[in-house]
């Protein structure tokens, strides 16, 4: 159903207009009255209309004025201009402000239907216009993200065809003039049910956070964003921006997807081949975490900043002589000392535990201690210790009781509130549900 807003200071004139429209065109209208203009404008921006029928004079506020201000807020609006008299002057202003049909007073029923019937014909045609082009816009949205992914490989791979790779990047919108490559490099196993939400999540953040960005799928355990940069940046702003690009990025990934990432940034190159440049600097850059921290800037390295140890590849004096087969090489480099530091952190942190298991010692505090964001460091515990940190707290502190119990030197309450316990009660139900006996019946056995 239609809104209609009839506007006419005559009261006889609005119900006459209303009784033809429904009594000729029934459930096709829901209609409203107006009898002067501000009236009108009011009631249009409240009920929003999609045909109003405007009489040219009214007292206060005059027809095309209040049609001007209705048109300014409501573009899509259809009017109709209603007079007593065929004035050229008032037409001529009409036509400016878009209005195309007219009825003269009185009017005919036929006119009004035919007026009333090629406007609806026009509201039907434009929401199908309407409809055609969300749901382009809808397939093109869901091929966008096949075409940066293509543009990217394109930046990654050798074998560029320019002339695609040019057409390419004009259809999304990219330009070669200069950009750079941002690496970022996940050091645990993706598994293929989170790789959607990890893409999604690294995506979406490109998209808000730099002005025009190809992004790359999800390539073994790492991805690639390509930003450009700015003409009227300084190399000082750019690797400011960029930096606070990758740090914002690593605490998106450490908040939503639990990950604690690495990112190695290129230099700002122009071209294709450029481009590509940068994407080898920042692969190689993401290989020197244990210099630069998870945001690792190639030209840094390039400066001497970030030195690198003596076990670690020679540092290149630029992109071109990284062979194309250390990309591979530098993402399994990433995951053996990565997984070799997690190693270290974790014997760290069972250390901290060990010492202060019989307090009250909460997994923030042990993953503050080795400065991991608690998720990220619950996660790793688990994976890599076989158990949860309560249930590893737990069987230290059963294990000490069964120490204590079999010395015989502390009473069964005492050995409850050495190990960490508060409740006796609980103490007895924990240790039962460990060792399947009660701590009584356990000190029986060990007499």
């Amino acid at each position: 159903m239609y809104r209609l807003l009839i506007a006419d200071d005559e009261a006889l004139e609005r119900e006459g207009l209303e009784w033809i429209i429904e009594r000729m065109l029934p459930n096709t209208f829901q209609i409203l009255h107006a009898e002067n203009g501000r009236i009108a404008i009011e009631r249009a921006e409240e009920h929003r209309p999609h045909i109003v029928l405007m009489d040219i004079n009214m007292p206060g506020i005059q027809g095309l004025e209040a049609i001007r201000e209705i048109k300014n807020k409501l573009p899509d609006t259809k009017f109709v201009m209603v007079t007593a008299y065929d004035y050229f002057a008032y037409a001529k202003e009409a036509l400016s402000l878009g209005v195309k049909e007219y009825l003269i007073k009185p009017a005919k029923r036929e006119q009004v239907v035919e007026t009333l019937q090629q406007l609806i014909e026009e509201l039907e045609q434009e929401k199908k216009k309407r409809s055609d082009e969300l749901e382009l816009r809808q397939k093109l949205s869901q091929l966008l993200p096949l075409a940066e992914n293509e543009l990217a490989m394109m930046f990654m791979l050798d074998h560029i065809t320019y002339t695609d790779i040019e057409q390419l990047s004009e259809w999304l919108s990219f330009p070669l003039s200069q950009g750079c490559a941002i690496v970022i490099a996940f050091p645990e196993p993706i598994k293929i049910d989170n790789k959607h939400k990890i893409y999604d999540t690294i995506r979406g953040f490109a998209k808000t956070n730099a002005a025009t960005s190809i992004v790359s799928s999800l390539i073994e355990r790492h991805m690639a964003i390509f930003i450009n940069k700015a003409s009227s940046l300084t190399d000082a702003e750019w690797k400011e921006t960029t930096t606070a690009f990758g740090e914002k990025l690593c605490a998106i990934a450490a908040r939503q997807l639990e990950f604690e990432i690495l990112i190695g940034i290129g230099q700002a190159h122009a071209g294709a081949e450029g481009l590509r440049k940068s994407y080898f600097e920042a692969v190689f850059a993401s290989n020197y975490f244990e210099q630069c921290g998870n945001v690792c800037h190639f030209d840094e390295l390039k400066q001497g900043i970030g030195q690198a140890a003596s076990d670690q590849p020679r540092l290149p004096a630029s992109a071109e002589t990284i062979p194309e087969a250390y990309v591979l090489s530098a993402m399994q480099r990433i995951r053996e000392q990565r997984e070799q530091q997690t190693q270290t952190v974790l014997d760290r942190a069972k250390a901290y535990i060990q010492g202060r298991f019989s307090e009250d010692l909460s997994l923030e505090e042990a993953a503050d201690f080795v400065h991991l964001n608690p998720h990220y460091f619950s996660k790793i515990f688990k994976q890599q210790v076989g158990t949860t940190f309560i249930d590893y707290v737990t069987a230290l502190r059963i294990d000490k009781a069964k120490a204590l119990m079999a010395s015989g030197e502390l009473s069964l309450k005492e050995v409850c509130f050495e190990v960490g316990y508060n409740d006796p009660n609980y103490f007895s139900r924990v240790f039962k549900k460990v060792t399947g006996v009660t701590p009584s019946d356990y000190r029986g056995q060990t007499k």
